[in-house]
Formats: structure tokens, sequence, C-alpha cells
């Protein structure tokens, strides 16, 4: 709780705060593309899911790794292979996803397979 009235002078007091610190925006994340020849971080992972999604005709749910290689990018996306009910018993997958310099998909395989609801051993995939 707080003990600070809501007044304008400090709501404006906050606002300039807030306007001190620096704001990452997806226009600021995508103009760094436009500084080298690698495309944006968040371009190339929304490309890498479409091509995936394209490729295998199922949808990627998220990415669990993302790395920046010498060659390009490693990504390892988890999909959904078979809907079950309930939703912890579904199928899923992670595949291994590799990009070129420009994003451009070239090359994927499926890693392993488990049930949604299902924890890895530890110490092991």
């Amino acid at each position: 709780m707080s003990n600070a009235k809501n007044t304008p002078q400090s709501q404006g007091s906050r606002e300039s705060q807030d306007s001190q610190e620096p704001q990452e925006t997806e226009s600021n994340t995508d103009r760094h593309a436009a500084d080298g020849d690698r495309p944006a971080l968040m371009e190339v992972l929304r490309q890498a899911r479409a091509q995936l999604a394209e490729l295998t005709g199922l949808a990627p749910e998220s990415v669990s790794s993302f790395e920046q290689t010498q060659d390009g990018w490693a990504l390892e996306v988890e999909v959904l292979e078979l809907a079950r009910v309930p939703d912890t018993m579904s199928l899923m997958a992670s595949y291994q996803v590799e990009l070129d310099a420009r994003g451009q998909l070239t090359g994927y395989r499926r890693v392993r397979r488990y049930e949604r609801g299902r924890a890895d051993p530890r110490g092991g995939r």
C-alpha cells in the first residue's frame, strides 16, 4: 500500500520518471536489423515459427531455446503433435530448427516427444 496521494503533481512526477527509463519497443528492436546483415531477433523467431508450421503442418506453441551461431541461428521449438483430453495428456514434440544468417530455415528435426503434463527426468531429456 502507498501513502502517496494520487494528485496531478504526483502523477506528473511518476510520468517523468517513467519517461527517463529506456524503453525497448518492437520498432526499436526491428530497427537493429538495419544496423547489420542479420534480421532482428523477434523477426527471426516469427519467421522460424511460420516456416516450421508451413513445413510440418503443426502449430508451434513456444520457443524453448534460441542461440545465435556462426552460420545463423539454432532454436528448439515446442509443438502440439496430438491433442488429447484432458489437455495434460496431449502429445508434444521438441523440434531443433536451424536457420541461416538471414533467418531462412535450413533444416529441422524432431528431437523428442512427450506428454504435455510430464516433466523431464532429472539430469536428462
